[in-house]
């Protein structure tokens, strides 16, 4: 569905992307995982014609979106990392506004613009300003309206920053269902458990460029099944193992105290890209 081939962009001599390759298929939500600064976004921006590219070949659906741009921009929808919706306008004024922006017949978005805000769970609140709605409910119209148009690629840059937990884990049920209609969605995120819950495949950026790219259950099983934190010489440290007999053999010689967990995304990503998620 998404294929991008040597994808290139540098600002004042920085090189935000050096070459990226990326094959999303159809029906499969792909994150983009890294620090902020990474170049998720200027990645994202490039390919929903935000942002110029440098270098490099981007494909939708086999159809080259720097040839066919206006093609290319009826296939996505986009939601951004920033809240961009007229704060002024109600639900239900913004979502007309989208639609005529893509042509569609009145009719039409007036009733996909209902059905869509059921979907999402903001209907009653159509007829309110947006400047009325919680954050979380923002995102949820969002949403809407990133989909009143029939995209088949979604592209959501950062789509819980900002959000607390509870009211992330339901955007997270809300893309999932959204995948289950067919849609292919594309998702830079910096939250590790958003990427291992969410994703089919998973590439970590670092610094413009692509470090590893797998399933989130192949990039934690390279590691092994246990992971184990210690402290050695006074700094903290992680070991990993395929079996608890593992862990005995090297641990009761030389630690006293030590914690035992799954390994997880975070801990894959720690040790391909050298890097916490919180620097970048």
């Amino acid at each position: 569905m998404i294929r991008i081939k040597g994808l290139k962009k540098e600002y004042k001599n920085v090189k935000a992307l050096k070459g990226i390759d990326i094959n999303v298929a159809k029906g499969e939500i792909f994150s983009l995982l890294g620090p902020n600064g990474a170049g998720k976004t200027t990645t994202i921006r490039i390919i929903t014609g935000l942002t110029k590219k440098d270098a490099g070949e981007i494909f939708i659906k086999d159809i080259d979106i720097f040839k066919y741009p206006d093609k290319g921009k009826k296939l996505i929808g986009l939601i951004p990392q920033s809240v961009n919706l007229d704060v002024d306008l109600t639900v239900n004024e913004n979502m007309f506004v989208h639609g005529l922006l893509y042509s569609m017949p009145l009719g039409e978005i007036k009733e996909k613009s209902r059905e869509l805000l059921e979907y999402v769970g903001v209907y009653k609140r159509k007829d309110s300003k947006v400047k009325t709605l919680s954050g979380g409910m923002r995102r949820r119209v969002l949403i809407a309206r990133a989909l009143l148009h029939s995209p088949e690629v979604l592209f959501l840059d950062e789509p819980t920053v900002g959000l607390d937990p509870n009211i992330r884990r339901k955007i997270w049920w809300l893309i999932k269902k959204i995948q289950e209609q067919g849609t292919t969605i594309f998702l830079t995120t910096h939250y590790i458990e958003e990427a291992e819950f969410l994703s089919d495949k998973v590439a970590f950026l670092d610094e413009g460029e692509i470090v590893k790219y797998d399933t989130p259950e192949n990039l934690i099983k390279s590691l092994g099944e246990w992971a184990v934190d210690f402290l050695d010489h006074e700094k903290f440290n992680t070991l990993f193992f395929k079996t608890k007999e593992e862990i005995k053999k090297v641990l009761s010689e030389k630690h006293d105290k030590f914690h035992i967990r799954r390994v997880n995304l975070e801990d894959a990503f720690i040790t391909y890209t050298g890097k916490r998620m919180g620097n970048g």
